[in-house]
């Protein structure tokens, strides 16, 4: 097995006698996330709708993706069996089994960082755009690329390491007996309380890539530079796990997550176009999306060489 996806899948029999312990406490904030979301949901199951309690658990769901992804970068625990836990206990609260973020994102999306071997880089599909229907359509338009690489991924498992195959595939049949199980207990509930949260995380999930590379530069040149990734500054990036903070964390991905702003301030908010740092993502995306549709100067502007867009 890739010695990436080894580390991500198995952490390897010397932690098997190790207690669970975080690798760092602030992973306590993650904990939460992925206890409340349940509680959550289990609570309107039985009590009935209440639309502050579904708006948090939609927030959650934000959150829960951008842990996903943490977890893969840098596995939470020190023991084997923790991280294995909370592999499957992401994978429920996610909708979707975990192990796709090695083939789609780190064998992908921080290899080639958003160039032209990048399955999923964002000027793919119908030109090197930065619009609403862009980002509408993007999540679509990933799902349709990246599914024949989990397709390719999973077949090379198979032939060469089927412990980590089946692995992969109790991932699978976790995710699809859960909602197999809840739709039949009751079809509405499951449906409302648990598939459309987890479908509203897989779109921020997928559309996040949309958000913090359209308009950057996916030419040869972003090999050596900095400008091929958006970042976000605003106060929302400590809810989610500083998620906006893309240039550091390309640059650094096997850092945990709250090293990223020191990274961000001193490393590299200099050393990106200043176009390239927002202040927040709300305002961002009122200005392009909304006031952009209408009024080309509050459109952004490509850092992508015309002749790279392909």
């Amino acid at each position: 097995m890739p010695s990436g996806s080894e580390n991500r899948l198995a952490d390897g029999p010397e932690a098997l006698s190790r207690l669970p312990s975080l690798r760092n406490r602030r992973d306590w904030q993650s904990l939460a996330y992925l206890a409340a979301q349940p509680v959550l949901a289990a609570w309107q199951w039985v009590h009935g709708f209440w639309w502050p309690l579904y708006g948090l658990m939609l927030f959650l769901t934000l959150g829960i993706g951008v842990i996903h992804h943490n977890h893969t970068h840098l596995r939470m625990w020190r023991g084997r069996w923790a991280n294995r836990a909370t592999d499957f206990w992401i994978t429920l609260l996610q909708g979707h089994p975990t192990f796709v973020f090695y083939p789609a994102h780190v064998a992908n999306h921080h290899r080639y960082r958003h160039g032209a071997l990048d399955a999923a880089r964002t000027y793919r599909f119908g030109g090197d755009t930065n619009h609403l229907w862009g980002y509408l359509l993007h999540p679509l338009q990933a799902v349709w690329v990246l599914y024949p690489l989990f397709f390719t991924w999973l077949g090379r498992l198979r032939r060469r390491w089927p412990g980590a195959w089946r692995y992969c595939m109790a991932q699978y049949g976790a995710w699809l007996g859960l909602w197999g199980g809840l739709l039949a207990l009751n079809p509405a509930k499951a449906l409302v309380f648990v598939i459309i949260p987890q479908l509203h995380g897989l779109h921020w999930l997928l559309a996040t890539n949309y958000l913090q590379h359209a308009h950057a530069d996916g030419g040869p040149r972003s090999v050596a530079g900095l400008d091929y990734a958006r970042n976000f500054e605003g106060l929302v990036n400590p809810l989610l796990f500083n998620i906006g903070l893309h240039t550091a964390h390309h640059e650094h991905s096997r850092a945990h997550w709250s090293e990223l702003t020191h990274l961000h301030r001193e490393r590299y908010r200099d050393r990106v176009h200043p176009a390239l740092n927002e202040r927040g993502l709300t305002p961002y995306m009122f200005r392009v999306f909304a006031l952009g549709t209408f009024l080309p100067r509050f459109r952004s502007r490509s850092r992508m060489a015309p002749e790279h867009v392909r």
